[in-house]
C-alpha cells in the first residue's frame, strides 16, 4: 500500500469515508490521475502537475486546489481565508458532499493546467 492510500485509511470516521468518496470522485473525473504522499498528505496529479489534495484537519477534511481566480462558478463554497492561492472545499460528513461542485472545480483545474494561454495571460493581467 502507498503512503497516500495509507494516510486515507488510517483516519478515523467519518474522515476516512469523506476522504474514499472524495478519491473515488477524483479518480472518476480526471483521467489517468495519479495519487501520490507529498507534504504528508494526498495529492492528484495528472501528466505531473498537481490537480488537488486531501487533507484532514480537525473535524473536517479539506478538498483543496489552486487557481481559484480563474474558477468561475461556486465560489461561494470556497473557503479561502488566510490563503494566498489555494482554496478548498470542506467537509464534515460524506452526506456534506456536492459531487457537481467538486466535478466542476476538477473540471477547471484541468483546463486551467493543460492551456498554456491561461497561464500566460494571468502572469500579464497581474503585471498592470
Amino acid at each position: 500500500m502507498n503512503p497516500a492510500e495509507n494516510y486515507i485509511l488510517k483516519q478515523q470516521e467519518p474522515f476516512k469515508s469523506i476522504l474514499l468518496q472524495l478519491q473515488t470522485i477524483i479518480e472518476a473525473v480526471v483521467p489517468g490521475v495519479e495519487m501520490l504522499y507529498k507534504w504528508r498528505i494526498p495529492v492528484f496529479y495528472t501528466n505531473g502537475i498537481p490537480i488537488c489534495y486531501l487533507n484532514q484537519s480537525k473535524d473536517y477534511v479539506d478538498f483543496a486546489f489552486w487557481h481559484r481566480e480563474q474558477i468561475g462558478k461556486y465560489q461561494e463554497h470556497f473557503v479561502i481565508s488566510n490563503r494566498k492561492s489555494v482554496a478548498s472545499l470542506r467537509y464534515k460528513s460524506v452526506e456534506d458532499i456536492n459531487d457537481d461542485v467538486i466535478v466542476y472545480v476538477l473540471q477547471e483545474q484541468l483546463r486551467i493546467n493543460t492551456s498554456p494561454y491561461i497561464a500566460i495571460r494571468k502572469s500579464r493581467t497581474k503585471k498592470k
